[in-house]
């Protein structure tokens, strides 16, 4: 959840060298799903949300909530406390975004795994400075 829009790299379901960078705009809920190198996902169709999408959806539910998420993509408060899924509340239209942005952002961070242990912090990550700390 950036930059308003909920963002991310999703694999492919067919192809294990192939993913693809979707994304969906706070509301009107702006749908964008390509490869990284923007060739378009062939089942983002009019206002629906393709494979890609209900999986970068499903996915923020696990890591955020539904509320936030919801609260963010300011979908219908009141469907979703009735528990009806994101992606079902999700009616927008197509909207094109460069993947290039996202993608590199996601290489980026893949670039964290490939560091060795440790428990030092990482200068790039250390939002918060010391000083101040609660005592």
């Amino acid at each position: 959840m950036a930059e308003g829009r909920l963002q991310g790299v999703v694999s492919s379901g067919s192809d294990i060298d192939r993913v693809y960078v979707s994304s969906v705009t706070v509301a009107p809920h702006g749908l964008s799903c390509s490869t990284n190198n923007n060739r378009p996902c062939g089942g983002l169709r009019d206002a629906y949300p393709c494979k890609h999408i209900t999986a970068l959806v499903a996915e923020a539910d696990l890591q955020y909530g539904t509320e936030q998420v919801a609260r963010f993509l300011r979908l219908d408060m009141t469907q979703v406390s009735m528990g009806t899924a994101l992606t079902f509340l999700i009616k927008g239209h197509h909207q094109p975004t460069p993947a290039a942005t996202v993608f590199s952002s996601f290489l980026h961070h893949l670039a964290y795994l490939e560091l060795p242990q440790t428990t030092a912090p990482l200068p790039e990550l250390h939002w918060f400075p010391a000083t101040g700390a609660v005592r």
